[in-house]
């Protein structure tokens, strides 16, 4: 089974059309010719016996039949490479390239009586460099990461030049959810047609574009003015001189939608192997382009998540210093408070004095007097647990009183 690239490339870039016509005479009379040969120079038919100027007339004529009296003047043979000849007439004339040779033809005594031209069409050859180069060009405008509107814009225009009839190009680029088409590049579309259809649904019978995408699968519309696929945008066509609309959806490697790649013509078409081809060609372009933007803006939104959650990590460890260091400082004073408040209640405590306190225990001392008072008997347990008790105490009352301004007024005083 031949591949579907192969096949691609052979609708491309074909078989090249080999012509040939042997003249005779100063004046080149065509003495025979291939029906190619009078195609290549205007004729519908083989006509021998007419001179070639009568066949080719114009400047083009004037050009061959001067290059023809060169080479019968001097016998000498010449080779013309891609030769720019125009085939056919209006509306259906084509710009085309030859390799041309011509050959002197000579008597028995060497003596020039005509010449052999053999020509081989390269136009085919002069497009696949075109398109090599190219499609090279765009895999590079990918491989630096350009903008994809910049890559998709670059492709449109680049297709258009490279079509051998009047084509214009746009691409749609599907939504998050696939069920919308968004603009992506049209560059000869007018602008009113592109706001128009950015933001349709995909579904069948929503023009080319939706319908490829609902469908998964080029759908061609060659005839917009009678197609129902159309019936909501006919208007709108008509009002962009659009006549035909051949669409190709834009899938992911997995199969996913990633938009639509569609080709507009002015008169109503049916597409060639050709067109078919480079649609192809190019929807794979296409394709790369935008999954490796959808990559990049995936890396970018996993970058900003990572530097938003370094940022909110880093103000949560400032936080928890400062109120480390609050709790610090607010153990300090308290510390501080404790050592002030016990200092204030050893010295308002009543009764024994800090030299009879001493003294209470000492060798040979009289015993002090017994008391019937609950208060003179917890202050003779010690001076220890005194203050304790009295620590206790004036936190209380100074807590308590707030005729007195409380505990800090006591203690700044």
């Amino acid at each position: 089974m031949t591949d579907p690239a192969e096949q691609d490339l052979r609708a491309l870039f074909g078989q090249s059309t080999a012509v040939f016509a042997a003249l005779t005479g100063a004046a080149h009379v065509v003495e025979s010719a291939s029906p190619a040969f009078l195609a290549t120079v205007g004729g519908d038919e083989v006509r021998t016996g007419v001179a070639l100027v009568d066949l080719v007339p114009g400047p083009a004529g004037q050009a061959l039949v001067a290059r023809l009296d060169e080479v019968f003047g001097t016998g000498e043979p010449h080779t013309g490479r891609d030769v720019r000849v125009v085939l056919g007439a209006d509306p259906h004339a084509r710009e085309a390239f030859f390799d041309f040779t011509y050959e002197p033809r000579r008597d028995a005594a060497g003596a020039v009586t005509g010449i052999l031209v053999i020509g081989v069409e390269t136009t085919q050859v002069k497009h696949a460099q075109r398109l090599t180069a190219e499609h090279r060009a765009l895999l590079e405008q990918i491989a630096r990461q350009a903008p994809l509107a910049d890559v998709l814009d670059g492709m449109a225009r680049r297709i258009e030049d490279l079509a051998p009839r009047e084509v214009l190009v746009s691409v749609l680029l599907a939504d998050a959810d696939g069920r919308h088409l968004r603009h992506g590049a049209a560059p000869s579309l007018p602008d009113f047609y592109n706001q128009a259809i950015d933001g349709i649904a995909t579904g069948e019978g929503v023009g080319s574009c939706g319908t490829a995408a609902h469908r998964r699968e080029p759908v061609i519309v060659t005839d917009i003015a009678t197609d129902p696929f159309w019936a909501d945008f006919r208007d709108l066509a008509g009002q962009a001189g659009l006549a035909a609309c051949w669409s190709t959806p834009i899938l992911a490697r997995d199969g996913g939608l990633l938009g639509t790649f569609a080709m507009y013509h002015r008169v109503p078409r049916v597409p060639q192997d050709t067109d078919l081809a480079l649609t192809r060609v190019f929807a794979g372009t296409a394709a790369l382009a935008i999954e490796r933007h959808h990559t990049e803006q995936a890396q970018h939104a996993a970058e900003a998540r990572a530097s938003a959650a370094h940022d909110e990590l880093a103000k949560a460890v400032h936080a928890e210093r400062e109120l480390r260091a609050e709790a610090e400082q607010r153990a300090a004073a308290e510390a501080e408070l404790n050592a002030r408040m016990r200092t204030a209640a050893t010295a308002q405590a009543p009764g024994r004095t800090p030299s009879t306190a001493s003294s209470a225990g000492a060798p040979g001392a009289p015993p002090p007097p017994r008391s019937s008072s609950p208060t003179r008997g917890a202050t003779q347990r010690g001076c220890a647990a005194h203050v304790e008790e009295a620590l206790i105490n004036v936190r209380s009352v100074f807590i308590a009183n707030e005729e007195l301004g409380g505990l800090a007024a006591y203690v700044a005083r």
